[in-house]
């Protein structure tokens, strides 16, 4: 059995914290008393994951047992090297830009309306777009799957303003 994580993801979002509570008790075999409901879909999908593809092994926990016994716990964090300048033409730290539509922002960005009462979260892919599970090949379409009719994507999800301009 295989569950779709976005699908899951879009359904948890959509529930109250107690609602997330009663779902995390039903996962989980036990109540929790967090109220953080993204800690709490984060957890759950977690579970449902780990339930459908296999826990870890006994021979990978016992593994892990054995390498945190022995890790040596730093107590500070390690001092920044110095490093020598780079012959890069690009400052450091830049981001680099693949020629795309520049009224798209960077693929894994993920691109939020509110719609109806409810908070709308698309991933910009590579090649497309990510909408509950499901990959649109463009803005307009992941539009239409929402509204029910044909409108311009970047006006829906304010990419873009009437008349053209940012």
């Amino acid at each position: 059995m295989e569950i779709n994580v976005g699908k899951e993801v879009a359904g948890l979002e959509r529930m109250t914290v107690g609602e997330l509570r009663t779902r995390y008790a039903e996962v989980f075999g036990e109540a929790t008393n967090a109220h953080h409901k993204q800690w709490l879909v984060r957890r759950i999908i977690w579970r449902m994951q780990a339930t459908v593809d296999g826990d870890l092994s006994e021979r990978a926990r016992q593994r892990a047992r054995e390498l945190a016994n022995d890790a040596d716990l730093r107590v500070s964090a390690p001092k920044a090297n110095k490093v020598a300048p780079s012959s890069s033409p690009h400052p450091p730290g830049a981001t680099l830009r693949i020629a795309t539509d520049n009224r798209l922002p960077m693929p894994g960005t993920i691109i939020t309306r509110e719609y109806k009462g409810r908070t709308l979260q698309i991933r910009v892919l590579k090649q497309g777009f990510e909408f509950e599970g499901e990959s649109f090949k463009s803005l307009s379409a992941v539009a239409e799957k929402i509204t029910g009719s044909h409108c311009n994507g970047f006006l829906f999800f304010h990419l873009i303003k009437e008349g053209g301009g940012r």
